[in-house]
């Protein structure tokens, strides 16, 4: 059997009684296991649990009821949400280990698990969901699949390189500057943050109160569609949720972009030589293939680019730090040094500082919109960048974090989706990001499915997994990892 199935395959398969979910969640946990110490996939794995829940979906196919939209899927948790199976680490040491089991499963696990998903495990990912590993404290250092030399991305790692590597067929991240959408890119895979209050994060430990989400990590846009519908909609638990209608996502996954007007904006300008030129050119292919499936396509810039991103910055700092003081000032030396410099660097910004970011948000969010007066879908690389080497992780002064470009659509709150666009010379993967208006992720799924309907990129496999020759830049010749 073929671990690399998407979850719409694995989902064909199960109401064909061609696989069951036991054999799914077996071959999940087995590559978990033979692949855990050389990527830093999991914080916790938990097999036994997922066999139950697998006989128990089997059971449900076995009956001939009506199955849920993920019954017998293996997904993983990145350990900052809350299951009832075991504590919440947040890959740190100070966050008090009560803490989750005393909440029990968050919204969205509740409502995977009543779709009948199976919980593999917690997945690792950065201190808090800030900084970088730290090879000084005792927790996995997650390694990309595509070369382990490498970074996965953060901070929803372990659901990056774990979705990737076959390990699950998908899983939970969160994303306050980019978190789902730069694994999704540097480990190939594909993952959404939607609208800002559209999923429910309850459950979560906070970085950026007003800039956190959890969202879908998988290996297609449908798949991250499937789960969004189970994940989306309104929560009293959540004061930041919305509550708004959640439109049928899968039903408008045609393949057919006729009519929809596309604004492309490449970022070169905001990077310079510090980009990849094999982003330019594979961001220039993917917007061909959205012409050819009858979308037109404008040039654009983004207003207010680099304003928006320092916002986002002042704001998360800021945030972060009101969550943080009463545990620096005890546990200083515990937290993992990234997390000391980053959060603690909000020191600096006065309340002046942060009123005047969330006016550049709202500013922000007034220009953008007026762009979507004109173009239904903007386009941008995610990063304009390959994954970063391990070693070149460790500078934090290095000017890195500007060749990612996730953290001005958290500043505005619009949903936006990473797809596999390509790879750089060194095989590293590429992403594109597809933004949309507020709350109309539909469009952005649509339009991201119709793009691997075209393509292959999505299909490619890690060397790790023995499937994929990385030499090979011709699609054509890629393993149809699907079949």
């Amino acid at each position: 059997m073929n671990e690399y199935l998407t979850i719409s395959d694995a989902l064909d398969g199960l109401r064909e009684n061609e696989i069951t979910a036991t054999e799914l969640v077996e071959k999940a946990i087995e590559t978990g296991k033979s692949l855990d110490d050389e990527l830093g996939i999991y914080i916790a794995r938990y097999d036994e649990h997922a066999r139950e829940a697998a006989a128990a979906a089997d059971a449900v196919y076995a009956a001939g009821d009506e199955p849920g939209l993920l019954q017998g899927i293996p997904l993983g948790i990145k350990d900052i949400i809350t299951t009832v199976e075991g504590e919440t680490t947040a890959q740190s040491l100070v966050l008090d280990r009560s803490w989750g089991p005393a909440i029990g499963d968050a919204v969205v696990v509740q409502r995977m698990r009543d779709a009948g998903g199976v919980i593999t495990g917690k997945t690792t990912t950065m201190e808090y969901a800030i900084g970088v590993p730290d090879w000084t404290k005792p927790f996995p250092i997650p390694r990309n699949p595509w070369n382990t030399e490498h970074w996965t991305g953060g901070s929803s790692s372990g659901t990056g390189n774990g979705v990737a590597a076959g390990a699950f067929l998908g899983g939970l991240g969160t994303d306050t500057g980019g978190s789902i959408r730069i694994p999704a890119a540097y480990c190939g895979i594909s993952g959404i943050k939607a609208t800002f209050g559209r999923v429910p994060k309850s459950g979560c430990v906070p970085l950026g109160y007003s800039l956190d989400h959890i969202g879908p990590m998988a290996r297609s846009a449908r798949d991250c569609a499937i789960m969004l519908q189970v994940l989306a909609g309104y929560d009293p638990s959540d004061a930041c949720a919305v509550d708004a209608p959640v439109p049928d996502y899968l039903s408008g996954l045609t393949g057919d972009l006729t009519g929809l007007r596309v604004g492309v904006d490449t970022l070169a300008q905001h990077v310079g030589d510090d980009g990849d030129p094999a982003t330019v050119a594979a961001l220039q292919a993917a917007v061909s293939v959205l012409s050819e499936l009858g979308a037109t396509v404008t040039e654009l810039a983004l207003p207010y680019y680099a304003e928006l991103n320092v916002a986002t910055r002042v704001t998360s700092r800021s945030e972060a730090f009101a969550y943080h003081v009463p545990d620096f000032r005890s546990r200083w030396g515990d937290y993992f040094q990234s997390t000391r410099t980053g959060v603690g660097s909000a020191v600096a910004f006065t309340g002046a500082d942060f009123v005047q970011a969330q006016r550049v948000r709202r500013v922000g969010q007034k220009a953008v919109a007026a762009l979507f007066a004109d173009v239904d879908v903007i386009v941008t690389p995610t990063a304009s960048i390959g994954a970063l080497s391990l070693e070149e992780l460790g500078d934090l002064g290095g000017g890195w974090f500007r060749s990612m470009h996730t953290s001005y659509w958290n500043a505005v709150g619009n949903p936006a989706l990473s797809v596999p666009m390509g790879f750089t010379a060194a095989a590293l993967p590429l992403g594109m990001q597809i933004v949309t208006r507020p709350f109309d992720e539909a469009t952005g799924l649509k339009v991201g499915e119709a793009y691997q309907r075209a393509t292959r990129w999505h299909l490619a496999v890690p060397p790790l997994a023995g499937r994929y020759d990385v030499a090979v830049r011709d699609q054509g010749d890629l393993t149809d990892t699907a079949a």
